[in-house]
């Protein structure tokens, strides 16, 4: 039911997994094994219509009772395919023996498992086209927000909040490009007893005699003339919707089949057919033991819940009360501190992300499964497979409501880049500075001021130009004015201080607009005060023969917002790369 897991509790992946879904995709791929029968003239197209008809009855299965008599089997095909060869009975007798006829249990949970799949990750990635344009819609707005780079817990040197959000919008948008990926190969099953398909052969060989159930099962799972189970009533419940990922194909419609030369096979004949009417792809062989579908999977949901966890273990970082340069747009409640508002959705993120790689691990170590058929390996995929589908599906359900209501404080940013009285800077004055008085003097004054910056709260640029190397380069009759606070933190451009979030203003973050014209937007609103900042090097100050270093310009090498090198650029480079991935 979801309580002890609220990332995915109500969410459209927790239906697209349930019990109810993993019925309606055995039901779809028996149904779909018929037709596809049908369309090889292994079996007629009644039968097709027969068993289409029975399958998509779905009141008639019940999924407790087909849960509980799994046990006696090891899997819950078997107990479906003797209600659904009941209910095919009832209405034709002569289509019943073609009721999985030829198949083995694991080609139609393996099928339904990929059904299922195709099926929830159509809203997993669905939220993260959200959350992607929500970021990209970020990014350009905030693309020149100077905030700290912060490296190992400690500020660093500046960086700007656009960048920061373009790397979150680079992880979201991969892991979307890697599950459409992995959606669009997911295979079909089938391969019989043993991956040989030559329960088929057998079947093309031997003339048709209908009439009574002979046992449809290639290797024994429901046996000949096995009726336990049918007529049952297995009350009503709802098995879910068919989703977008099936193909619709008339009943006995010849599928596209087959590679030249092996067109001849009804083996490979029936396998293309299948896969066809499954609307999943054609395996090149039966991977009854080959789980690289499975690994495949596991490795993209995996990523996708790691690369939502890097987000969220920002906005963690940022939203700490002492920090505060982000919130969540609706924040959670506590039981017991009525003041509390928690940034809930970044901790259900950051929570599925850390328990998605111990699950992937279950699945790919069943990547090492034995013989022609594996005795544990595949059924120990099952529920981990269903588990990192929700996780992931419903961490992405979060993402995409995190991004589309992240409140953004740029005046929090300005005030913690100012923290340090200017430190932020110290790389960018010893680089300056090492042209003129070389790298090792430069780097000893630099140091011995920050060290004094640190222990007196003295601004680096006033003790940068007590220091004697520096002070040389200065006007003799220079004084050191109060420092101006706002050049120290940064605040050189002419940005708003109220708090934003996607979506209030409209001229800056263009929410219907194409994330070209927020860049355009975001690029025209830089200011000259920080171009011109960002001008002064190595050439403004270099001394050569009794050139003097101005306050004027020793105060704008120091300003962090200064000093943000290419991440403007970076910006731009990220969002075109994100609209071109979703455009193409």
């Amino acid at each position: 039911m979801g309580l002890l897991a609220p990332v995915w509790a109500g969410s459209a992946v927790e239906a697209a997994t349930g019990d109810a879904a993993f019925v309606r995709g055995m039901l779809d791929a028996e149904a779909a094994l018929t037709r596809a029968q049908a369309a090889t003239g292994l079996a007629p197209a009644s039968a097709a219509a027969a068993v289409t008809a029975a399958a998509a009855e779905t009141g008639r299965y019940d999924v407790r009772d087909l849960a509980l008599r799994a046990r006696s089997g090891g899997n819950p095909v078997i107990p479906l395919v003797a209600d659904l060869t009941a209910a095919v009975a009832a209405r034709d007798p002569d289509s019943a023996p073609y009721v999985h006829r030829g198949a083995t249990s694991q080609d139609i949970w393996d099928t339904a498992l990929m059904l299922v799949a195709g099926r929830a990750l159509a809203p997993v990635l669905a939220d993260l086209d959200r959350a992607a344009r929500a970021l990209a819609e970020t990014a350009a707005a905030h693309r020149d927000t100077p905030m700290a780079g912060r490296t190992l817990t400690q500020h660093a040197v500046p960086t700007t909040f656009g960048l920061k959000v373009a790397g979150w919008l680079t992880l979201v948008a991969g892991a979307r490009d890697r599950l459409a990926a992995v959606r669009a190969a997911l295979p079909a099953q089938l391969g019989g007893a043993a991956g040989t398909l030559a329960a088929f052969h057998a079947y093309g060989e031997r003339p048709s005699t209908g009439g009574a159930v002979d046992g449809p099962s290639a290797d024994g799972d429901v046996g000949d003339g096995d009726t336990r189970g049918v007529g049952r009533n297995h009350g009503n419940r709802d098995v879910g919707e068919e989703a977008d990922i099936g193909k619709d194909t008339d009943v006995g419609e010849e599928a596209d089949v087959g590679e030249d030369g092996d067109a001849g096979d009804v083996g490979v004949r029936l396998l293309g057919a299948f896969a066809a009417e499954t609307g999943l792809a054609e395996p090149p062989l039966p991977w009854h033991t080959l789980r690289a579908p499975i690994a495949d999977l596991a490795g993209g949901l995996a990523f996708t819940a790691g690369a939502l966890g890097k987000v969220a273990a920002d906005v963690l970082v940022l939203s700490r009360t002492e920090i505060g340069e982000v919130a969540e747009g609706v924040g959670g409640g506590s039981s017991a501190m009525p003041h509390k508002s928690n940034p809930v959705r970044a901790v259900l993120i950051a929570a599925a992300a850390r328990q998605v790689p111990a699950l992937a691990g279950v699945l790919f170590g069943s990547l090492a499964a034995e013989d022609e058929r594996p005795a544990g390996a595949w059924h120990a995929e099952w529920q981990p497979l269903r588990e990192v589908l929700r996780l992931t599906g419903g961490a992405a359900e979060a993402a995409a409501e995190l991004a589309e209501g992240l409140r953004v404080r740029p005046e929090r940013m300005r005030e913690n880049l100012g923290l340090t009285n200017g430190l932020v800077a110290a790389e960018r004055l010893t680089i300056v500075l090492a042209g003129v008085i070389g790298r090792d003097r430069a780097k000893q004054a630099v140091t011995r001021a920050s060290r004094r910056v640190s222990e007196e709260g003295v601004p680096l640029a006033e003790a940068v130009a007590a220091e004697p190397d520096v002070a040389a380069l200065l006007p003799r009759d220079h004084t050191t004015p109060a420092q101006d606070s706002s050049a120290q933190t940064g605040d050189t451009t002419a940005r708003a201080t109220a708090d934003t979030a996607p979506g209030e203003d409209d001229a800056a973050r263009a929410g219907t607009a194409p994330v070209q014209d927020s860049t355009a937007q975001a690029r025209a609103d830089a200011t000259s005060a920080q171009d011109s900042s960002a001008r002064v090097g190595v050439g403004a100050v270099r001394a050569g023969e009794g050139a003097a270093l101005s306050w004027e310009e020793l105060l704008r090498v120091a300003d962090p917002a200064g000093y943000l090198g290419s991440a403007g650029a970076l910006v731009d480079r990220a969002l075109a790369t994100a609209s071109t991935e979703r455009t193409s």
